[in-house]
């Protein structure tokens, strides 16, 4: 995975988000150019053309990075402990979804080829295929062109498919086997040439560009031109996560078509393999990059102004601070939510789900994830100072109302978080620590991942009153190698005083008028709570 560590620095001035785009470590630049002017002669001048262009390319190179990620068993859906050995599952049905999703690939590739050259080109490509068995050159290296390319990948993948589906109808299929099929696949897929996939924090031009005047304001006003960098590498990721959602929810929508669920498990292994790969990033790396920048801006200053200049550097230095609590409340967040999708809301693939199923529980993801993702979106820019307004930065018309009816129920969720708090913590004055076995006060901890998950983006989105002093009284708690008394006894008044809050805020946006003919599911409520509760463990 490329770290944003590792990124080089951009010259000052420079567009972030621009720069960002089309930064792929794999590709030559005369080669992302190159797929760059053939994006635009495919998408047209029509605004349609565009979209129907920019939906197939994007389905291909995640159809085709999904081939990569869907080797992988952690990338399934499924609990996450399992059983039985992977070495001793069968994993023919996810050889089944493999050739489901190269045949999607397949019509893909076909319908991305110019017309009149596509048939007679495949069948030249054919016959090189068979004459190679005495060659040691790869058909890949020949490609001089996009077109080239995508003929001699459509090709390379035809035979993949007859393979897989082949050994699909096999009475077992080992994990070696399966493993081995798309290892094989994948070495002809990161060999094509203008086709390679992208790493989990590498975007592309055509279809990941953010055009929310906002979010380009609000990044280029971030202090210091590392954190500056992990915002934009933030919300490109976040966009780019939403664009997964929305296309796993278009494929299951489409009737009669065989290739539906190999490819919305394809779609969703690649969901998963991005998420975690960005939440890594901001868990493990992020506050060291931002201590970095923040020092080296420091260290540019003579030290005979850094009398003058101390109330600046310390206001910026809170802010990294800021910045660093808010990448890991969005972080903590993603993984509850993504742990909480695969190992409930979607069914294992060895369970061999039917197509009606597949529409069902990627229909519940996408009404689960979409509007996570999006307050994901509006916390960091609510966290940096900007109030996102949904109707200018998301294009989904029922964004506002989803994302009331989604707040309100995680308001209303993390009221009894709070409240249990309280509870346990009432329940534990004066209970003795023992030296051996659990502490009676390991609820306090929990509390705490809690807070970081749910309770940080809340407070922000909130506007609660108390913000500073509810996250100091609970930093204070993680701080102490034992509770004391006193900070427990502060922090149970401050948690009473946010339950309270956070129950009228249940009430007020039910008032909204988004929500004003929508009564609250509190039943629904509860279960998705329990959820949580078992996804955060």
């Amino acid at each position: 995975m490329v770290s944003l560590l590792t990124r080089p620095s951009l010259p000052p001035g420079r567009d972030i988000f621009s720069d960002l785009l089309g930064e792929v470590r794999s590709a030559r630049r005369e080669d992302t150019l190159a797929r760059e002017e053939w994006f635009g002669r495919l998408a047209g001048p029509g605004e349609n053309e565009r979209l129907v262009a920019t939906a197939n390319v994007f389905e291909l190179d995640t159809l085709l990075k999904g081939l990569l990620t869907f080797k992988n068993p952690r990338n399934h859906p499924g609990p996450s402990k399992r059983t039985t050995p992977v070495v001793a599952q069968d994993f023919r049905e996810q050889l089944v979804f493999v050739a489901e999703g190269l045949e999607r690939l397949l019509d893909l590739t076909r319908a991305l080829v110019p017309e009149g050259t596509s048939r007679a080109k495949v069948f030249e490509e054919y016959l090189a295929s068979m004459a190679q068995e005495d060659e040691t050159g790869s058909p890949h290296e020949d490609a001089q062109t996009p077109d080239q390319a995508l003929l001699q990948l459509r090709a390379a993948l035809a035979n993949h498919h007859e393979i897989g589906a082949g050994l699909a109808r096999l009475p077992r299929v080992t994990f070696r086997l399966f493993h081995a099929v798309l290892a094989t696949a994948e070495r002809d897929v990161l060999r094509s040439r203008y086709f390679s996939p992208t790493g989990p924090l590498e975007f592309r031009p055509e279809y990941d560009r953010i055009e929310s005047r906002q979010i380009l304001e609000l990044a280029r006003n971030v202090p210091g031109e590392q954190s500056r960098q992990l915002v934009a590498v933030t919300f490109l990721a976040l966009f780019r996560l939403l664009r997964y959602v929305d296309l796993a929810d278009e494929i299951v929508r489409r009737p009669e078509d065989p290739t539906v669920r190999g490819a919305a498990f394809l779609v969703l292994a690649v969901l998963r393999s991005d998420a975690r790969g960005l939440t890594d990033e901001l868990r493990q790396r992020a506050g060291r990059l931002l201590a970095e920048g923040y020092e080296r801006s420091v260290f540019r200053v003579h030290a005979r102004d850094v009398g003058r200049r101390f109330d600046a550097l310390r206001a910026d230095g809170h802010k990294m601070l800021e910045i660093k609590a808010a990448l890991e409340g969005v972080a903590a967040n993603l993984r509850l939510e993504l742990r909480r999708t695969f190992e409930h809301d979607l069914m294992a693939p060895e369970l061999a789900p039917s197509v009606d199923v597949m529409r069902e529980r990627v229909a519940l993801v996408s009404k689960n994830l979409r509007p996570a993702f999006q307050n994901a979106i509006l916390f960091l820019g609510k966290a940096l100072g900007v109030r996102l307004d949904e109707d200018g930065v998301f294009d989904d018309v029922a964004a506002k109302r989803n994302l009331s009816e989604r707040l309100r129920r995680d308001v209303w969720m993390f009221a009894q978080i709070v409240r249990a708090f309280s509870d346990k913590a009432n329940a534990s004055k004066g209970a003795e620590v023992p030296w051996t076995g659990p502490s009676p006060l390991r609820f306090v901890r929990e509390f705490l991942r809690y807070f970081r998950a749910m309770g940080v983006p809340l407070l922000r989105a909130a506007d609660y009153p108390r913000i500073d002093a509810f996250i100091q009284t609970m930093s204070g708690l993680e701080e102490a190698d034992l509770v004391e008394p006193g900070r427990l006894e502060h922090a149970v008044a401050e948690a009473s005083t946010f339950h309270a809050f956070l129950l009228e805020l249940v009430a007020s946006i039910g008032q909204r008028d988004e929500l004003v003919s929508t009564p609250f599911d509190k039943r629904a409520a509860a279960q998705a709570l329990k959820l949580y509760l078992g996804a955060a463990d």
